[in-house]
């Protein structure tokens, strides 16, 4: 084992017996640390090196943009500013309000006289979480982390290496402070260290991936450790024909401007015959906006100065203010559509015809459906889970936004007073498999 690999197994397995700490102490002790967290980062002299550490990043970055080297999304996602430092903050203060995850009975089973069986939620143990950009995600990561009792191993893009140098040594100096172990946080810096935590399946629980389908792939084919995948966000907004046309506008510039470099922001606009007053209302307010509309020759029919759309513009993650537009010729076109393109992230649909909205939310796979609301909704903070580790774009385990339940599993107890299962069966001592 070369040194760095042996460092950071070193680190995991010290991560897991500090989480298994957080794991074992109260639910008021947990929502402490979480306050301290929320504490350290309204200090003024703490927002400034943060604010300072994230300026530096930019500045390379912008330089990175300018020979060619990275997208201007990047660098969206990558900017730290107070309004943010605010939302993470108000996320961990959010996040310490929640009940407890842990603990929790979901069955409590009488198998017999003497016999009870009870299911009880507890900590994963160690989660590893690879993500680019967005320093933002540190906190966030490290509050869920904190609430469900687990260690965490953080490896961000180098893009914002220093940003979150500095947000991990402020929360790592959080958990000391309130007497805990720094070593459930680690910061992985080396992008060879990706490699090198994938290889560690005895001691990591759960890898949570954010990034491109082909790096998510690439993870799950690299490791035997189970993988949370936060894939690409390519979101449709589709127009019915009861669409409301004002509402339609309101909405679809919300989901595409108000944030591009976001996974929730919609990439396609699919409008059907019927929709034609909403579709232009859409046009003219994105338009206004500032977006880059590429449009399917039924659409340039009725909007002739909009650009021409190739067809690898649909399903395609833009991450910047352009979006693709095409016509549909009804919902089912629309379903199939997005099954083809979509990535099962966010889908919505404009209607006031609450039967197709229904046939909508009910066929549509995708982790979030959403009737007459934006795409940018699909977040942890919105949804009221304090934060998010990612958006899972997975079946197994969870789905959409991924909280402190998303990081927990649970255990089966039994209690017994000397019973054996041979003594269970046909012929013999029959269950009672009664619930309390």
């Amino acid at each position: 084992m070369d040194e760095r690999l042996q460092w950071i197994s070193q680190a995991a397995r010290a991560a897991r017996r500090a989480g298994w700490v957080l794991g074992q102490i109260s639910g008021p002790e947990r929502r402490q640390i979480l306050l301290a967290m929320a504490d350290a980062l309204e200090r003024p002299d703490v927002r400034a090196s943060v604010l300072r550490a994230n300026a530096a990043d930019v500045a390379q970055a912008e330089l990175a943009r300018d020979r060619g080297e990275i997208a201007q999304a990047l660098i969206d996602r990558l900017v730290l500013d107070e309004r943010k430092l605010a939302g993470v903050v108000d996320g961990l203060r959010q996040l310490a309000s929640q009940p407890d995850p842990l603990g929790r009975v979901s069955i409590d089973r009488e198998l017999d006289d003497g016999l009870g069986l009870r299911r009880v939620a507890c900590p994963l143990g160690v989660v590893a979480v690879v993500f680019e950009a967005r320093p933002d995600a540190v906190v966030q990561i490290a509050g869920l982390a904190v609430r469900s009792g687990n260690a965490v191993v953080l490896k961000g893009g180098r893009e914002a290496a220093n940003s979150n140098a500095v947000l991990v040594e402020v929360l790592r100096r959080a958990l000391a402070d309130q007497g805990f172990d720094p070593g459930a946080l680690v910061l992985l810096e080396d992008r060879a260290d990706v490699d090198a935590l994938l290889t560690l399946d005895r001691d990591i629980d759960l890898v949570v991936a954010r990034g491109s389908s082909g790096f998510v792939r690439h993870v799950q084919q690299a490791s035997k450790i189970p993988v949370l995948a936060h894939a690409e966000g390519i979101c449709h907004q589709f127009l019915h024909a009861s669409a409301d046309p004002e509402m339609a506008a309101r909405v679809a510039v919300d989901a595409k401007c108000g944030y591009p470099a976001a996974c929730n922001a919609i990439e396609t606009l699919l409008w059907m015959p019927g929709a034609e007053l909403a579709l232009d209302r859409c046009v003219t307010q994105l338009g206004q906006a500032g977006v880059e509309i590429r449009a399917c020759e039924a659409t340039r029919a009725r909007h002739p100065t909009l650009v021409a759309a190739a067809q690898t513009d649909f399903g395609h993650e833009f991450g910047a203010l352009v979006i693709a537009v095409r016509r549909v010729d009804n919902l089912v076109a629309a379903l199939e559509h997005i099954e083809q393109h979509g990535s099962r992230h966010t889908e919505s649909i404009i209607a006031q015809d609450e039967t197709a909205a229904a046939e909508f939310l009910a066929r549509v796979d995708a982790a979030c459906v959403f009737h007459n609301a934006s795409t940018r909704f699909a977040d942890g903070y919105r949804f009221g889970l304090g934060a998010e580790v990612g958006v899972s774009t997975s079946k197994l385990h969870a789905r959409g936004p991924v909280g402190a339940e998303g990081l927990i599993t649970y255990r089966w107890l039994l209690r017994g007073t000397g019973q054996v299962a041979g003594d269970y069966g046909p012929g013999k001592r029959r269950f009672r498999h009664r619930d309390r």
